[in-house]
């Protein structure tokens, strides 16, 4: 399996291995638009590879910070006593640039921007750029992507 994120129509499409579309998802990619720059809260672009998969066996809606559950479940409650939060909830696939100068590496590098793609509260919309540089998804759709790929599983950003 493949994946390409289309900054530009906001949805992540994933492909079987002999190139058919096997699904097709929409995100939320970074309000800021396209960049590699650390600090920025752009989206990289360019090759990348699933570096980590985070979150198994943790219940929907299930909040991380630094890449660890707080123990907390994400709720409209819990949402509106923490408000401005970026929320990233249900699951983490960690990215790591494979292109070196352009999205790995020195301040460029993707890993060490924390690029995920995570699931975010139901009430983000979809198919709108609003992230501060990560791929955000629904919930049931970054729950169902996790299950269906492995660590390595190749992604593109595109324009």
């Amino acid at each position: 399996m493949k994946a390409v994120v289309h900054l530009g129509r906001q949805q992540l499409d994933l492909f079987a291995d002999d190139g058919t579309l096997f699904r097709r998802y929409p995100v939320s990619t970074a309000l800021n638009g396209a960049g590699e720059q650390n600090g920025s809260g752009c989206t990289p672009r360019g090759h990348h590879i699933v570096r980590a998969l985070i979150g198994r066996g943790q219940p929907k809606y299930a909040a991380f910070r630094g890449r660890r559950p707080t123990g907390e479940v994400w709720s409209p409650t819990l949402d509106a006593s923490q408000p401005g939060r970026d929320w990233i909830l249900s699951r983490i696939l960690w990215l790591s640039g494979t292109e070196p100068g352009r999205n790995r590496l020195g301040d460029c590098d993707s890993m060490r921007r924390y690029i995920y793609i995570h699931g975010t509260p139901e009430s983000e919309p979809m198919g709108v750029a609003r992230s501060h540089g990560c791929i955000r998804m629904r919930n049931d759709d970054v729950i169902e992507l996790f299950d269906l790929v492995q660590a390595g599983l190749h992604i593109e950003i595109v324009e």
